[in-house]
């Protein structure tokens, strides 16, 4: 299980704070294609992604009992 944190439009777009992945181990770019076919909030390219609370990269390793965030970009003023 992998726990993904949502933030801002993706919070709202999919209804929730979080979602669980029944998942063992995929890499980064695995989850982010995952998530954005099975929850269908277009890209994710863009979102910052953390894994266990460390800014991870497309090829890093998300195994069963991390803890993810995607982060999306913030505009502000």
């Amino acid at each position: 299980m992998i726990k993904v944190l949502l933030f801002a439009h993706l919070q709202e777009k999919i209804g929730t704070d979080n979602i669980v992945i029944e998942k063992n181990s995929l890499t980064v770019k695995e989850l982010r294609d995952f998530v954005s076919q099975t929850y269908e909030v277009g890209s994710l390219e863009n979102v910052m992604v953390a894994v266990n609370e460390e800014y991870a990269l497309e090829e890093d390793l998300v195994q069963a009992g991390d803890t993810v965030a995607f982060i999306p970009p913030v505009s502000g003023g």
